[in-house]
């Protein structure tokens, strides 16, 4: 395990194997980096484009200023060769055939959004700077010949078509919701990029082996803001359905009390004015802090001055990552993602996430999947132990916590800590991972003077009548842990003992993954989206998650080569 004192760069530092194989000296003959096809996925069937992708070499990174001066992004350019990436792009686009306009290579138009994202610049912005002779020498990398670029309703068109094209595909994974019912959700073609910029960060050897084969992921949701305005928090799907006499639009916000809107102006028949139209999928929800609107928004109550819920009003959509947390060298590369409406569940999308892991990485093996409280729920409980990992999920309390009579008649505490019949809480004895369950023992407390979690009524201490006190049971009751406890119930059941180190150092290191990833879109500048709708949304954050992964193999190889100098020196 790493060291904690360290800084996460000087750990790696110290890392032989990381200074050996990571350095630009040790990749040379690797390079450039060949994003990988799809497997099965056909060429691109346009025979001619406007711009045209060439990876240019990587002659000018043997001068040690280069690695100095360019940020990651250049250097990305410089060590992978993108030309793989056509055939995925064309099918995202639906190209079909070569009739039809020129179109601008989407290898091209790919580079430039990433450009863009990592800059935090507006669409506009990117689009100007393409044209000034400063930055001709990326035109040139990206493939833009003679200043022919791409306009803003290019770009908005690239983006709104791979977004809505990235689970046209119909394929979907079943998700159980319990032992009877289950959801189907769509898969994302989108995540090909996401796994394509991962396979390059494994073929650079930055991924240490037992990192992958006993892999600890992360998985969590952060809420972006939609570039529309909210003004009302109630909006659903019925607020873009159109109204008449015959059949009046249901308002939502009225049924819950607030001022609503009565939907009997000329701006109302085709969709409620208050319901943004250019986010027609954006819904609100309550997220920490607190809010108390104006009396004048249609949110208002309609009975009291005033209104107020738990937590900060947010309108738009929520992203979900999955990440992998390497614990060795201490980064964090996202997986897989997905994007949906601020107010979703996240148990049910996130399940589907797992069961795509054996499609998008077939060789990766989980050790264990951490995540926060709003995950833990049968949908992905039952997913991480379907696929083999320990479950490292926060706790989600239920009202039945707080009867502590209750716990030794079901087998376990509030901390899915076993029970027994006299309310003495047994000991963790490790977990089988080929059986996936957990052994817990009492050690007979009850002789050795322990104080009981739970004192039950009229039972006498040490209780005479256990039959787990003589001397031929030294470990006294033995309890295994599974799947669930004995009374069937999942919600507790975990494969490491909640609040130990051990699950401490899993669960604080995938969080650590998750605000890292957060801190990056945030700088990035998506806390609030730069684009109208859930397409195009789903596609910024997609090109977002996926240049976050090459960014992060540019500053890897840069610190190896850094340390190989100082080595060297």
């Amino acid at each position: 395990m790493a060291n904690r004192t360290c800084a996460p760069a000087d750990t790696r530092a110290q890392d032989a194997a990381f200074v050996e194989q990571c350095s630009f000296g040790a990749l040379q003959k690797r390079l450039p980096l060949q994003w990988p096809t799809p497997p099965g996925m056909p060429d691109s069937p346009k025979k001619h484009y406007r711009s045209f992708y060439v990876y240019l070499g990587c002659d000018d990174l043997h001068e040690l200023a280069c690695w100095q001066q360019l940020p990651d992004f250049d250097l990305v350019l410089r060590l992978v060769d993108f030309s793989g990436l056509r055939p995925l792009l064309a099918h995202l686009l639906g190209w079909t055939s070569a009739q039809g306009r020129v179109p601008f290579d989407p290898v091209s138009t790919f580079l430039f959004l990433g450009w863009q994202i990592v800059n935090g610049w507006s669409r506009a912005e990117a689009l100007r700077n393409l044209h000034q002779p400063r930055y001709r020498d990326y035109a040139r990398r990206f493939g833009y010949l003679k200043g022919d670029v791409p306009t803003e309703g290019g770009v908005r068109y690239f983006l709104t078509t791979i977004g809505t094209r990235s689970h046209a595909h119909g394929e979907t994974v079943s998700v159980p919701l319990d032992k009877e019912r289950a959801v189907e959700i769509a898969m994302q073609l989108l995540n090909h990029l996401l796994a394509g910029a991962v396979a390059l960060v494994y073929a650079a050897l930055l991924v240490p082996d037992h990192s992958w084969q006993a892999a600890l992921l992360g998985l969590d949701g952060l809420i972006h803001d939609a570039a529309s305005c909210m003004q009302c928090a109630f909006v659903q799907e019925s607020c873009y359905q159109p109204t008449s006499p015959q059949a009046p639009r249901p308002c939502p916000a009225r049924q819950k009390g607030a001022r609503g809107c009565d939907c009997d102006t000329p701006h109302c028949r085709q969709a409620c004015r208050h319901a943004p139209i250019r986010d027609p999928q954006a819904r609100s929800v309550y997220y920490e802090g607190s809010n108390q609107p104006h009396l004048a928004s249609p949110n208002a109550s309609a009975t009291s001055v005033h209104h107020q819920e738990e937590g900060e009003l947010r309108y738009g959509y929520r992203s979900l990552a999955l990440q992998l947390a390497d614990p060795l060298r201490r980064f964090h590369l996202v997986l897989l993602d997905d994007y949906w409406p601020a107010n979703s569940r996240e148990e049910n999308p996130g399940a589907a996430l797992l069961y795509q892991l054996a499609f998008f990485y077939p060789e990766l093996k989980v050790e264990a999947m951490a995540a926060d409280a709003g995950l833990g729920y049968y949908a992905f409980l039952y997913a991480v132990y379907q696929l083999g990992a320990r479950r490292v999920v926060d706790l989600r309390a239920d009202k039945s916590d707080k009867k502590r009579s209750q716990w030794t008649l079901r087998g376990y505490d509030d901390k899915g800590r076993p029970i027994c019949p006299y309310g003495y809480a047994l000991t963790a004895n490790g977990f089988d991972p080929d059986r996936q369950r957990h052994k817990w023992f009492c050690g007979q407390a009850c002789l050795k003077g322990h104080t009981p979690r739970v004192e039950v009524a009229d039972a006498t201490y040490p209780p005479p009548e256990c039959p787990y006190q003589d001397t031929q049971r030294p470990y006294g009751k033995i309890v295994n842990v599974g799947e669930t406890f004995a009374d069937g119930s999942m919600r507790l059941a975990r494969d490491v003992p909640f609040g130990t180190p051990a699950w401490k150092r899993r669960y604080h290191r995938a969080r650590n993954a998750a605000e890292g990833r957060n801190a990056t879109l945030e700088r990035w500048g998506l806390k609030r989206m730069p684009v109208y709708g859930q397409p195009r949304g789903r596609a910024v954050i997609a090109l977002a998650d996926t240049w976050s992964n090459l960014t992060t193999l540019a500053r890897l190889v840069r610190e190896a080569t850094f340390a190989s100098q100082g080595a060297h020196s």
